[in-house]
């Protein structure tokens, strides 16, 4: 299935998972693995928590734009997005368009139970993170839905079994592309 899938690009919130199932998924599918930010940090030579403090989130979401339509250009890769990366319309649009989204969809509790001792992350450095999270998902969690190809509830099982189960959402899904393209040269 390797060869004929697009590149797989997942978003949802911080402490989806994001990057622990793209990893498992890129090896699974003998596929690069490239985390957006990461991308951001090794381009600009800065962690993202210094770019926020320096430049603040515009500046943040400016470097994020282009870095995801450098990154969407690449054939064959799994991509981890950021958090906010589906906030501008812009990158929603190079997801959708040049490669399968999968959203991973993790309630806040899990997010919070993940992200709790994480300092790298500007957006929870506040008294209330529970409340910022919440805030966050009800924001976003309708931008993810839009862009999405595949939806996968996250926080439930082990990161393994839950990359199997997406290897075979993700055939399904090439498969039904593969159908509904044949019928339509009908």
């Amino acid at each position: 299935m390797g060869q004929e899938l697009p590149s797989v690009f997942l978003v949802g919130p911080m402490g989806a998972g994001k990057t622990t199932i793209g990893k498992l998924l890129a090896k699974q599918l003998g596929r690069t693995f490239v985390d957006s930010d990461w991308y951001i940090e090794s381009q600009t030579g800065a962690d993202i928590a210094w770019i926020f403090a320096k430049e603040g989130e515009a500046g943040f979401r400016e470097r994020e734009t282009r870095a995801i339509d450098e990154l969407t250009q690449n054939s064959q890769i799994v991509l981890a997005t950021g958090g906010g990366a589906v906030m501008c319309a812009e990158n929603r649009e190079f997801l959708k368009q040049r490669g399968i989204v999968v959203y991973l969809n993790a309630p806040v509790e899990v997010q919070l139970a993940r992200t709790s001792k994480d300092k790298s992350r500007p957006l929870l450095q506040q008294p209330n993170p529970r409340k910022i999270l919440q805030e966050l998902y009800s924001a976003r969690d309708p931008l993810y839905r839009q862009v999405a190809h595949i939806i996968m509830p996250t926080g439930h099982t082990y990161p393994r079994h839950m990359v199997n189960q997406l290897m075979q959402q993700l055939e399904s899904f090439v498969d039904c592309t593969t159908d509904a393209s044949a019928h339509q040269e009908d």
